[in-house]
């Protein structure tokens, strides 16, 4: 796999580190030579686990883990604050934490359920991680990346069905709420060397938020390695990508085959000026 020689330092915050895509990412950035403040909702095996490999991938000074939940807007500054402090700056922050539908059913991708039998609580938790969280860390690092005239925000989203499959609510709309959110962002931080963009695996991956079982599998009977997310993330966290934002990127689409500028042209989604849900 090519990797982009302006990713070495490169500093990179990655929330929902510890396991899944998260963890994936991760570890492709810090074998491609980027410093990574790694962050997981609490302390944990797993997010400890994550810091150690990509620690034996870069060195162990280039790799922070912090325990912050996103949906605590001062968790976010102070893994910000952590990131500066440590590394003097902030290049890059992958909006990956979120919370998926097994908080509403374990059985929902089998048994659907439908809006106002979900727990306020669960509606709640699910709605603050995916939809205040990723908010809440972007602005806590803009500042920091428009003083110094660049950087890059990349969310992680969900398929266009996903959105709006029915029992997929409010998972699915929270990234339809988080896709355009980035399109907005990405006008707000124009001119300022900030570019945002959406990056999404292009179907079920193989990760916590599906229940456990010999069958699993998403709703459209696929399931795609969590490792597929290894495909574009070094294109969009590098230089090759300046200046390119208010995109969507489709990992499934990344043909490792192609330059690198032809696989990102390849695995982009269409622009639409206006998005159609209904």
């Amino acid at each position: 796999m090519y990797r982009h020689p302006s990713l070495t330092g490169r500093v990179v915050v990655v929330t929902g580190a510890s396991r899944g895509l998260g963890r994936e990412m991760a570890l492709e950035l810090a074998a491609a030579g980027a410093s990574l403040v790694l962050c997981g909702s609490t302390e944990s095996e797993a997010l400890a686990a994550t810091r150690a490999e990509a620690a034996a991938l870069g060195g162990d000074e280039v790799v922070v883990a912090v325990a912050a939940d996103v949906a605590d807007p001062e968790a976010c500054r102070k893994v910000a604050e952590t990131a500066l402090g440590r590394f003097g700056r902030i290049d890059v922050l992958i909006n990956n934490a979120g919370i998926g539908m097994r908080l509403i059913s374990e059985r929902f991708n089998t048994e659907p359920t439908r809006f106002w039998e979900a727990r306020p609580e669960a509606w709640r938790a699910i709605v603050d991680a995916n939809v205040n969280g990723p908010f809440q860390m972007a602005a806590a690092v803009a500042p920091a990346m428009i003083e110094r005239g660049f950087g890059k925000i990349i969310n992680v989203s969900t398929s266009d069905q996903t959105m709006v499959r029915r029992g997929y609510s409010p998972y699915g709309p929270s990234k339809a709420f988080l896709e355009a959110a980035s399109r907005v962002w990405a006008q707000d931080l124009a001119g300022t060397g900030v570019d945002v963009n959406v990056y999404l695996p292009g179907g079920a991956a193989d990760t916590d938020l599906l229940p456990p079982s010999a069958q699993k599998k998403g709703a459209d009977g696929n399931l795609l390695p969590a490792s597929i997310m290894r495909r574009g993330i070094g294109w969009l966290a590098s230089d090759a990508s300046n200046g390119v934002t208010g995109a969507r990127f489709i990992a499934r689409l990344w043909n490792e085959e192609l330059p690198p500028s032809e696989a990102a042209a390849g695995a982009r989604s269409p622009h639409v000026d206006k998005p159609a849900i209904m």
